[in-house]
């Protein structure tokens, strides 16, 4: 193994490592609710799916590039790349929706009862599993590309200068134009939702502050009043600065691999835009659970009833 292939593997594998358990717990932490509650509010099934969409990006990538790079598994073939490749650019195009559907969710929460942003906020709701499906159709068919046009390295195919490297798999457009295409319908669907998701976040931030001056002023003397909101608004801060920053590098070297000029681009930029797109999936879910009270009270009340649970057993017995 050479220690390029050593320092790449490990690079996934610290991104599994975080990714897969972090993205676990906070399903399992809603998986609970849903159990004790029998009912998910909106704004937490958008989390849980979230969370459910982001597992997905580290485990077929992330995980998949740590055991080939090992050399503990043979996942790259013709039809693993396609496989990985179209589940991975669906489920990390379905994470950026989501973060901005969530985002669109608790800028209409702060809307005063009875304002036609309250009346949005409803029918977002009651519509939430049709918009769900949307995003999974949407994002699968703008996916085709890895499909159709994704071929193993170890296939002797015959490359044109409008080949992208993916490290084990290349993706060989048959022209200049369906190369551009590709890449333009790509960064788009990638910048829509990065300005409205901005935006949206924007408008939390403004109207939370508003409102905190505002309880400052009528009860100064109240310390807790606007301990949730606080918590909001830095998870807000946090994973919109999160998504900008990491998905505007990943989408910076993607436009680079379309404009460069050599038969293929470098396997590095590949290597850095999926690490950097998949570290949003790995570290936003930290996010949540470090600000999200449901989940860890969930987390905690598991976590007590395990020995518990263990205690009983062996009292039985």
């Amino acid at each position: 193994m050479s220690s390029e292939e050593f320092v790449r593997g490990m690079f996934y594998l610290s991104l599994t490592v975080v990714g897969v358990p972090s993205n676990i717990a906070v399903v399992v932490a809603f998986l609970l609710l849903i159990y004790r509650e029998n009912r998910l509010l909106a704004a937490d099934a958008i989390i849980l799916h979230l969370a459910c969409t982001n597992l997905l990006v580290v485990v077929v990538r992330c995980l998949m590039e740590t055991l080939a790079s090992f050399y503990l598994a043979n996942v790259f073939g013709d039809t693993g790349c396609r496989i990985v490749i179209f589940i991975y650019r669906t489920s990390r195009a379905l994470s950026i929706w989501l973060t901005f559907l969530l985002s669109a969710y608790q800028c209409l929460s702060i809307a005063p009862p009875g304002s036609r942003w309250a009346t949005a906020r409803a029918i977002l709701a009651q519509y939430l599993v049709f918009i769900f499906v949307f995003l999974w159709v949407l994002n699968t068919t703008m996916s085709q590309a890895a499909i159709l046009f994704t071929f193993s390295t170890k296939n002797n195919f015959s490359l044109t200068n409008n080949a992208v490297n993916v490290q084990y798999c290349h993706v060989n457009f048959p022209s200049k134009l369906s190369k551009e295409i590709n890449g333009a319908l790509q960064v788009g669907r990638d910048v829509v939702p990065m300005a409205l998701m901005t935006l949206a976040s924007l408008i939390i931030v403004a109207l939370l502050y508003k409102h905190s001056q505002q309880v400052k002023v009528l009860r100064s003397g109240s310390r807790g009043s606007g301990g949730a909101e606080q918590r909001t608004a830095k998870a807000v801060v946090v994973l919109v600065t999160m998504y900008v920053i990491l998905y505007g590098v990943d989408n910076g070297l993607w436009v680079y691999t379309l404009t460069v000029k050599t038969t293929m681009s470098s396997s590095l930029i590949s290597d850095l835009r999926v690490f950097f797109a998949s570290l949003y999936s790995a570290l936003s879910p930290l996010v949540i659970i470090a600000s999200n009270r449901k989940v860890n009270s969930n987390l905690r009340c598991a976590a007590q009833e395990k020995p518990d649970l263990e205690k009983s057993t062996y009292q039985s017995k």
